[in-house]
């Protein structure tokens, strides 16, 4: 074990033994009360790393769909896990289930699987010995990517890569002034942009994952910048901030929402003055120019290529 992990173990959180729960299982699968919640998507919740080398009695995950952020959520609770602790995993069936046994074998697990609600379910009984987990950690931990030159972790929104709308946003933003929001930050990439105009005195980056906070926290060494894990969706409507930029989400637990980017196009307007602009980029299918005229005095188009488009709108 290297001594980056060593370390990293030896300042984690001891709680009394205790049942951890990963994410928001189907009722049907009959989710642990009292739990210790340790998704990052979660808000208050503790963060699975935290948690001391066998100090868990039993764990419910609902995995997540990526391989390797899903090995990496596995590996963890394994680690967390008492030696004849239960750990009971499902996923949807299309969504990373059908690999889930093999997954769970590979770190030298019995497994047993079942079928129910178009989902696979693994539960496994850990025994004394456990392979494979901290490649499965290192693989899935925040780290900086190589070619990306910045810190992030699989999980993460375009967690190894420019994703093209923020890059399209960035291409055109002007040199912004005054205090300012990024709305769904992710691990920086668009704030590092925005941040680099002498005019802005100020910016709050806000997302929902936990992990990207952390991410944009290494990224960003700027005394003007603020993270925030919060939803935007419920932030105080400050009407203060002479900009926001935003790249807003539009999938929800794997599922297209459309209601996600137009209440951020709510609370974008609610957070800035008078005269103060939004500058937003969405999927070019997405209905958000009736949101954005109810919303703003005015909607410019800005772009539309590659599948984005992008707008400027003003209060």
């Amino acid at each position: 074990m290297s001594n980056v992990f060593r370390t990293e173990r030896l300042q984690r959180y001891h709680p009394p033994m205790t049942t951890l729960l990963y994410g928001r299982p189907p009722l049907v699968f009959d989710p642990p009360g009292g739990a210790v919640q340790t998704s990052p998507l979660i808000l208050g919740s503790t963060a699975l790393e935290s948690l001391a080398d066998g100090s868990v009695e039993a764990a419910m995950i609902y995995a997540p769909p990526g391989v390797l952020e899903r090995r990496y959520v596995l590996a963890q609770a394994l680690r967390a896990l008492r030696v004849g602790g239960r750990l009971d995993v499902m996923a949807p069936k299309d969504r990373g289930g059908s690999r889930l046994k093999k997954e769970l074998e590979a770190f030298g697990l019995e497994v047993g699987e079942s079928a129910k609600a178009h989902h696979r379910r693994c539960i496994v009984v850990k025994p004394d010995t456990v392979m494979g987990l901290d490649a499965a950690i290192a693989a899935g931990a925040l780290h900086k990517v190589e070619g990306l030159e910045a810190w992030s972790q699989p999980g993460v929104f375009a967690w190894d890569r420019i994703d093209a709308g923020s890059a399209l946003l960035a291409a055109h933003v002007p040199g912004l002034k005054g205090a300012g929001a990024d709305l769904g930050c992710g691990y920086g990439a668009l704030a590092t942009v925005v941040l680099r105009s002498p005019g802005v005195t100020a910016l709050r980056l806000v997302d929902l994952d936990r992990r990207a906070i952390e991410a944009a926290r290494r990224n960003i060494e700027d005394a003007r910048a603020t993270f925030e894990w919060a939803d935007a969706r419920t932030l105080e409507d400050s009407g203060d901030l002479a900009f926001v930029v935003s790249n807003p989400p539009f999938h929800d637990g794997g599922a297209e929402d459309r209601r996600l980017g137009q209440a951020f196009i709510r609370k974008a307007a609610a957070m800035l003055k008078k005269g103060g602009a939004l500058w937003l980029v969405a999927n070019r299918h997405l209905p958000y120019e009736a949101e954005l005229n109810a919303a703003f005095k005015r909607v410019t188009p800005v772009k539309d290529g590659g599948g984005y488009k992008l707008f400027e709108a003003v209060k």
